[in-house]
């Protein structure tokens, strides 16, 4: 993983058009321009991280600082990359952060997503939810002896030489 920069906002974009597109659409939500332009309105490279494998962009994920903890926004990984535990990688080195700081950790996700799966492994529970969101929250800690804690990927994040 690398630091997000402003120039990253449109592969990101993209990348979110295509892999929210399916569960947009099954909702009845699926809008091709609205779908980039949220995320381009609240990009925020400072909180974003660009993930990579082999040498090209794979993904993003945002890890936003709010009064309470953190927001997870804008995990976006690409579709042939998905299922193969580099989601489970990225979301342990930063709820390794998030626990070491003592941080609660937020996020929604889209009702039926299989993403919430994911986000269930790693110790997220449903905080609440409407007809399109589902809203989840993360303790310190919440998943610690999980069977993936020890997974095979590592990452590396790069440093910012901006």
């Amino acid at each position: 993983m690398r630091p997000a920069r402003p120039a990253d906002v449109e592969a990101i974009a993209e990348l979110r058009a295509v892999v929210m597109r399916p569960d947009l659409e099954r909702l009845g939500r699926y809008d091709e321009h609205r779908v980039r332009q949220r995320l381009r309105d609240g990009f925020s490279p400072r909180d974003t991280s660009v993930i990579t494998s082999a040498g090209a962009f794979a993904g993003s994920v945002t890890l936003r600082p709010s009064e309470s903890g953190h927001w997870l926004e804008h995990f976006y990984l690409a579709p042939a990359l998905q299922g193969r535990g580099l989601g489970s990688a990225v979301l342990r080195t930063l709820l390794t952060r998030t626990d070491a700081s003592g941080d609660l950790v937020r996020l929604n996700v889209l009702v039926g997503s299989p993403a919430r799966r994911l986000y269930e492994r790693h110790g997220f529970t449903v905080e609440t939810q409407d007809a399109i969101d589902v809203f989840m929250l993360r303790r310190p800690g919440a998943d610690r002896g999980a069977p993936w804690v020890h997974g095979p990927i590592a990452l590396r994040f790069e440093p910012d030489v901006r």
